[in-house]
């Protein structure tokens, strides 16, 4: 199965984003993170993107008995290159798209389904700005973004800190 198909689902395409920040968890972990998704399905994802070389198994543990594994994401395997970005087809980025906006709906319900959720106190935000960009513009404005956002993709777990998801979707609108 290709990267962009293993990738192309939301229950995958979440089971990446939970262990995105060199994060490493069981399935049960991962299905906890899920809770809108049975068990038998986080569990067959989780076997599919392992077998897909996506995630690769970084513990084993018996308990009870049985075999727990604690899986880890493969970085360099869980994104798709530019050189493949460039052989999709509009339908392949309806597709992708339609998998990462229901990834995003979905992660976005379970927050809003805690108990401690706070929007507010936790800056939620979902806006949309239009802009006037040339090509330069543009360039300027996405390296702009990747020079804030970089630095703190290494950033791991410490006390007072929360992993929030950033989503950013740009592509140009109607004049």
């Amino acid at each position: 199965m290709d990267v962009l198909t293993l990738l192309g689902h939301p229950v995958r395409l979440r089971i990446v984003h939970a262990l995105r920040g060199d994060r490493t968890l069981t399935t049960a972990q991962l299905g906890a993170l899920l809770p809108d998704v049975s068990k038998a399905t986080v569990y067959r994802h989780v076997e599919v993107l392992a077998d897909g070389g996506i995630l690769e198994v970084a513990d084993e543990q018996r308990v009870r008995g049985a075999v727990e594994r604690t899986y880890r994401l493969r970085k360099e395997r869980a994104s798709i290159g530019q050189d493949a970005i460039a052989q999709l087809t509009p339908e392949d980025h309806r597709r992708g798209f339609a998998a990462a906006t229901a990834a995003l709906v979905a992660e976005f319900d379970a927050y809003l389904s805690r108990d401690e959720a706070d929007p507010v106190e936790d800056l939620v935000g979902y806006r949309q700005h239009a802009v006037w960009l040339d090509r330069d513009e543009l360039l300027a404005m996405i390296d702009g973004m990747r020079q804030a956002i970089a630095p703190m993709l290494a950033n791991g777990p410490a006390p007072g800190r929360r992993r929030y998801l950033l989503s950013p979707v740009l592509f140009p609108s109607e004049d």
